[in-house]
């Protein structure tokens, strides 16, 4: 018996996407929102917002320890949201997602209980040229009080780590490498699987910030084998404030608490304290309920879309706005490669980025303008800043056109 043939995967369907998306019908000054600002915050479903509203209109309450209905009912949804996540990115265990406000928050959370535990005078980490400001500054706080040593891995000419030299930095005095999976300003994937093989092999723990790629990409903590991953909501096409750190959960439960409040505890005396296991134990206070159920309305939606579909699609657009872009006298890009989100960082002639956002603005274009939170690899690239066109699963090919037609029209003003 002959085996029957493979039903194709239906055809990705942006228009009907777009539905889903209420503030896409927006106007900016007359003309239709073209929302290429996607690697700031992305724009939320209406799943999502409803997702809100029917937790605030008829679930709302503090969760965990009440014994009320509406108590139960929240602790119910706030639960499953981070089983949600769970399988989201293919955890072992809920017990290993902890939630946060944030990347943010997520890496100072590494940093303060990961770090300040294991790291002391003569050890060293090491982080990139290309990192986002919140892996920097938290370490350099930590190094400054504890007198460890940040080595910074180098980027090759395309915009990604480069791991002969990434290698070289290796030796038994580093504990910790912490990198991003996805340049946030130039859109480089980087070498993950790689650096984390050659970083264990050393002894080194690894923490990756994936609050860009997580959007782009299917994301499988453990066949990436990461310590750690850092990831935020709002790009995530969920709600702000709101956001996941990963850990392995036998290192989550030998890291010390980084704050203290309720229901991280067990037991509170005057002469000591005792602390649930992981993930509680690095929640303290209330919680953000209603975010958590709306990124995990965010994370049902994508896997409904699919991450490897809304990843072609993307990859769709970022070849047909490189070519774009690239046909456009003065304009120059910055990353290249094969490994790439669909993220394009740019500048234009002799024109100041800002001026080129607002030109861009006044046809209803939404770019990202600036250092984009990374000024050392900016001062590395010898530039201040660039413009950043960013894409999510809502952009289409009409977008593309829609920001080469204005970048033209901007360059014939700024001649």
């Amino acid at each position: 018996m002959s085996a029957l043939p493979a039903t194709p995967a239906p055809a990705y369907d942006v228009a009907a996407i777009r539905q889903d998306f209420p503030i896409l019908g927006t106007q900016v000054h007359g003309k239709p929102l073209v929302y290429l600002d996607n690697a700031a915050s992305a724009q939320k479903p209406q799943a999502v917002i409803d997702a809100l509203t029917s937790l605030l209109q008829s679930d709302y309450a503090n969760v965990h320890r009440g014994l009320h209905t509406l108590s139960e009912r929240a602790t119910a949804r706030f639960e499953a949201a981070r089983e949600t996540v769970q399988h989201f990115i293919n955890a072992r265990s809920s017990n290993e997602i902890v939630l946060t406000r944030g990347a943010t928050e997520s890496l100072n959370l590494i940093a303060q209980s990961w770090g300040r535990a294991n790291l002391t005078a003569g050890d060293a980490i090491i982080i990139s040229q290309l990192e986002h400001h919140a892996n920097i500054v938290p370490w350099q706080l930590l190094a400054q009080q504890l007198g460890f040593e940040i080595r910074i891995a180098p980027i090759d000419a395309s915009g990604h780590i480069d791991l002969a030299a990434f290698a070289a930095l290796l030796s038994p005095q580093v504990k910790l490498v912490s990198i991003s999976h996805m340049s946030n300003a130039l859109g480089t994937i980087q070498p993950v699987r790689e650096i984390i093989r050659l970083a264990h092999a050393a002894g080194a723990k690894v923490a990756l910030d994936g609050a860009q790629a997580i959007t782009h990409l299917p994301v499988d903590v453990q066949a990436l084998d990461a310590d750690f991953y850092a990831f935020s909501g709002h790009k995530l096409y969920g709600p702000t404030g709101i956001g996941v750190l990963y850990g392995k959960e036998d290192m989550l439960n030998a890291m010390p608490p980084w704050q203290g409040g309720g229901d991280m505890i067990e037991t509170v005396s005057f002469t000591g304290t005792t602390f649930k296991p992981a993930p509680q134990r690095f929640e303290a206070g209330t919680p953000a309920i209603a975010e958590a159920v709306g990124l995990a309305a965010a994370l049902d939606y994508l896997s409904t879309c699919g991450m490897a579909r809304i990843a072609a699609h993307e990859q769709t657009l970022l070849a047909a706005a490189t070519a774009e872009l690239s046909a456009i006298p003065g304009l120059t890009l910055y990353g290249h490669g094969p490994d790439k989100g669909a993220v394009l960082s740019f500048t234009l002639a002799d024109a100041h980025p800002q001026d080129i956002s607002l030109l861009l603005d006044q046809q209803g274009i939404a770019i990202r303008v600036g250092h984009h939170c990374c000024m050392p690899l900016m001062a590395h690239l010898g530039i201040t800043g660039t413009c950043r066109a960013s894409f999510g699963l809502y952009n289409t090919l009409d977008d593309v056109q829609a920001l080469g037609r204005a970048l033209r029209k901007a360059a014939e003003m700024l001649a």
